[in-house]
């Protein structure tokens, strides 16, 4: 056991220095020092002798304040054991945010100790770890790059996971795609030397309500023969993002034991370019036999998804929800930090966006317009794969795959970055979990153990 000096974090929001109980010295040395509890700044408090005694930490004012407004201290602090004290909102999330914030992806180079955090007073400390876990599993999966994460590798994670939870699993590869009827996922993966794939995973009783996550698995995407410039494809290891953020989201609903018949299902490709790329102008038939003119190589992510959610569809869950990483046009339109939520169910989606509030997993609903499944005719096909004009690319992505969930009681599509450009609290840089916190929320509400 580590002698090491439990350090405490002193949490002040802005405008309650005096609120904080500080004692004469300290009040004093924090007003010499300018500290008045700005929002991310820290300040070592000394002891007598010069050793470190705490620090403040500023919150900030209440009004707009992050939940997880304490990753900030977690990112800035070095490696040592911490306490967390003070103005700290809601206990759980402080310790979520402190120990999200000190996230590390350190497995390619020397290592740097991460501040540790012990139990803060009034948290769940069961439920801070599962969360933390959570997001942490879809950070690595996400930083993890595509030479070390092919599909071969990523179906091996899945299995290790799946196994560790008591989870039972199915895979479905290669050309056993085409003799189980999923066409799409395999013209989208066939061109790869590793095998396109279906990973399904259960867990829970028959009886209980069927909860079912669809998460796009692309575990690098050149665009296929249109293909990406270089910057559109430098960060594509994080186009199964999806995937890897519905794994921590079924992780946090195992782990939490949560009254659901889990089902996760994972279409695993990679968009390679070779003689058996499927081209632009191929017209390929879906498990659901709606037939799919390509006019974009590059929305490849619809096409493995449609697949997906027909199976997923068929056995008529309560809740059908996918996570992707699906379009550039979302970004344009609400930024990286906030996934545009479309769904069947618009009490289902308030619900949502007000659990994501809670917990700094903001999400924000768009229309399912169906005026502009227009943009999506086709000549020769059922429908095309990528919109026409350029107009509302996120939308029409939605539309697309709510051909393939006709007898879900709802379903929920999230087109996540599942990127951080810029650190924000609770958030470094680099690969990041988006939407876990929100959905398990909804969800441990409506399904508790």
């Amino acid at each position: 056991m580590s002698d090491a000096p439990i350090i405490p974090v002193i949490c002040v929001q802005e405008g309650g220095l005096a609120e904080a109980n500080l004692g004469a010295t300290r009040q004093r040395w924090a007003e010499a020092n300018g500290f008045t509890g700005q929002r991310g700044r820290l300040l070592a408090l000394p002891e007598a002798d010069g050793s470190l005694g705490a620090y403040l930490f500023g919150t900030g004012a209440p009004e707009g304040r992050p939940a997880l407004v304490t990753g900030l201290a977690g990112a800035a602090l070095v490696a040592g054991t911490y306490r967390l004290d003070g103005a700290l909102g809601d206990p759980t999330l402080a310790a979520v945010g402190f120990r999200l914030g000190a996230y590390r992806f350190d497995r390619f180079k020397d290592a740097k100790p991460a501040p540790t955090l012990i139990a803060c007073n009034g948290a769940d400390t069961a439920e801070v770890d599962r969360l933390v876990e959570a997001a942490t599993l879809a950070r690595d999966l996400i930083n993890t790059p595509a030479n070390e994460l092919g599909p071969d590798a990523f179906e091996a994670e899945i299995l290790a996971f799946a196994n560790a939870r008591n989870m039972t699993a199915k895979v479905t590869r290669g050309d056993d795609l085409l003799t189980e009827n999923f066409p799409m996922i395999h013209a989208v993966g066939r061109a790869s030397a590793q095998a396109p794939r279906l990973v399904d995973l259960s867990w829970g009783r028959e009886g209980d309500p069927k909860v079912t996550l669809v998460g796009k698995g692309v575990t690098f995407d050149t665009g296929g023969l249109d293909i990406k410039t270089s910057a559109g494809m430098l960060l594509m290891k994080k186009d199964m993002g999806g995937a890897a953020n519905v794994l921590g989201l079924a992780h946090a609903i195992v782990s939490a034991k949560l009254r659901v018949r889990l089902r996760v299902l994972i279409p695993m490709v990679e968009n390679a370019i070779a003689g058996a790329s499927f081209r632009p102008s191929d017209i390929l038939k879906s498990r659901k036999g709606i037939t799919v003119e390509i006019g974009n190589t590059d929305a490849e992510g619809r096409l493995i998804l449609a697949d997906a959610l027909a199976l997923a569809d068929e056995e008529s869950p309560e809740l059908l929800l996918d996570m992707a990483t699906l379009t550039g046009a979302a970004r344009v339109a609400l930024g990286p930090d906030l996934p545009p939520l479309y769904s069947t169910d618009d009490r289902l989606a308030r619900a949502l966006m007000d659990a994501g509030a809670v917990s700094d997993d903001p999400l924000w609903q768009l229309p399912l317009w169906s005026p502009y499944d227009s943009m999506m005719s086709s000549k020769v096909a059922d429908v095309n794969n990528a919109g026409s004009g350029g107009f509302a690319g996120s939308i029409t992505a939605a539309l697309f795959l709510r051909r393939f969930v006709a007898n879900a009681a709802a379903w929920v599509h999230l087109d996540i970055y599942g990127w951080a450009p810029e650190p924000r609290p609770g958030r470094t840089h680099g690969g990041t979990d988006q939407g876990i916190r929100a959905v398990y929320g909804v969800l441990k509400k409506r399904y508790p153990a």
